[in-house]
């Protein structure tokens, strides 16, 4: 495995339906192997059953309680010591309970645990290739990025505007040409850990001024975000690709502009964002909004599974993408 992998949030619930579904799966088809005929297939699932349910239990308990500690560890170190909590509510389980049936101490106690380490690394393994099918999502939205910078009508313009203030406005074309190097700094980084919302609407008021350059008057922007936790962690340049197709798609084909408008708000233990934008049915120049949500809501996926979402709608000559993350787990 990568040394760069990363654990599953195992605080996560859709993690942990994950788990609970591939442990029972797996006792199914244990019974399914294990039973000699059709009668047999049912009492042997209730009797693994009544064994594997107390460990998954604990188990799932246990992690959610150590996951603080173990996301602060090395990728291998973390598995080890997931590996060793699996061991010994095993082997625990079974000195309570083994009794029953017909496990002697010590010499068959192996034999579960070496079950519990099978099927340990079988749930870590599906989580690291669901990390690894999701990884391309975070290069490809750098690419993605990153090529949005360079688009021509978006640097040559924003160039020409910084031109245009070095004589007449010399501190603002410097603040300008800061903020282009912020975003190309941003941009060629690895982002793949969460960063603090605060962060992220920085790094969008920095993006947002060099639009304002040449759009002026034409790019109207709201900030509806009185109620916004800034301490919340977000995946980065998840707001930013959102604006810029606000921008791209929504503004700039409307000779008169128009009006972004951005809600952030914290809701129970969730994070809502919500941007919205012109939108003019006719205009197929929005239809390119398609790739980036795609990408963006892989990446909610890799970081909060079930517990995230993003959708979108277009109603009242409006075109509006709300996001959903969990907040304060």
């Amino acid at each position: 495995m990568r040394k760069n992998s990363r654990l599953p949030n195992l605080q996560n619930l859709g993690i942990h339906l994950r788990i609970l579904l591939i442990v029972n799966l797996l006792a199914v088809m244990a019974a399914i192997l294990l039973s000699r005929q059709l009668s047999e297939f049912l009492p042997l699932l209730a009797q693994l059953s009544a064994l594997v349910q107390p460990i998954v239990l604990l188990s799932v308990l246990s992690l959610y309680v150590l996951h603080p500690w173990l996301k602060k560890c090395h990728y291998l170190q973390g598995v080890a010591a997931i590996f060793v909590v699996e061991i010994s509510i095993t082997y625990l389980v079974f000195a309570f309970v083994g009794n029953y049936f017909s496990v002697d101490k010590p010499t068959e106690m192996l034999r579960p645990c070496l079950l519990a380490a099978i099927v340990t690394f079988i749930v870590l393994y599906y989580f690291y290739l669901q990390e690894r099918a999701y990884s391309p999502a975070i290069a490809e939205a750098r690419l993605q990025a990153l090529q949005a910078r360079i688009r021509p009508h978006f640097l040559f313009n924003s160039i020409n505007a910084v031109l245009s203030l070095i004589r007449s406005q010399p501190k603002r074309a410097e603040t300008a040409l800061e903020d282009m190097a912020d975003l190309f700094r941003v941009l060629m980084s690895e982002n793949r850990d969460l960063v603090p919302l605060a962060q992220e609407i920085a790094l969008c008021h920095q993006y947002l001024d060099l639009e304002k350059l040449r759009l002026e008057e034409r790019l109207k922007i709201t900030w509806q975000i009185s109620d916004m936790p800034s301490d919340a962690m977000i995946p980065p340049l998840i707001l930013q690709p959102l604006l810029e197709n606000a921008v791209y798609h929504g503004i700039e084909p409307m000779p008169e502009g128009g009006e972004i408008i951005v809600k952030i708000y914290k809701k129970v233990k969730e994070l809502h964002i919500s941007i919205s934008n012109p939108y003019a049915p006719q205009n197929n120049h929005h239809i390119g909004n398609k790739m980036a949500l795609k990408n963006i809501k892989e990446r909610l996926q890799l970081h909060f599974d079930l517990e995230s979402s993003l959708k979108s709608e277009a109603k009242n000559n409006r075109y509006e993408v709300h996001i959903r993350i969990p907040f304060g787990s």
